[in-house]
């Protein structure tokens, strides 16, 4: 593969890091603000022991544990993407 095609595809991977780098920041900063509204949805569950504030308790724990999974896909798309990188840098070296 030529140097310049290397370099191109380092600098789409970095850039792309970057990108994702950022939205795990503030996926990180969601599933903060989720999960403490899940945690104080569930206490209200169990002092108000009604259907509704149990609905309210379940409907925030869905969404907390979505942006989980979605966090999960992020880190795994940034190791996957380090790993590129690596791969792309040892051929420019190599």
């Amino acid at each position: 593969m030529g140097t310049w095609l290397v370099e191109r595809r380092l600098k789409q991977a970095s850039a792309r890091l970057r990108g994702l780098r950022e939205e795990l920041r503030v996926i990180d900063e969601q599933l903060a603000q989720l999960a403490d509204e899940a945690g104080d949805m569930g206490i209200r569950s169990l002092v108000a022991e009604t259907p509704g504030a149990s609905y309210e308790y379940h409907h925030a724990q869905a969404h907390a544990d979505a942006m989980a999974k979605h966090r999960a896909h992020v880190v795994a798309s940034i190791a996957e993407l380090e790993v590129r990188q690596d791969h792309l840098l040892d051929r420019m070296v190599g």
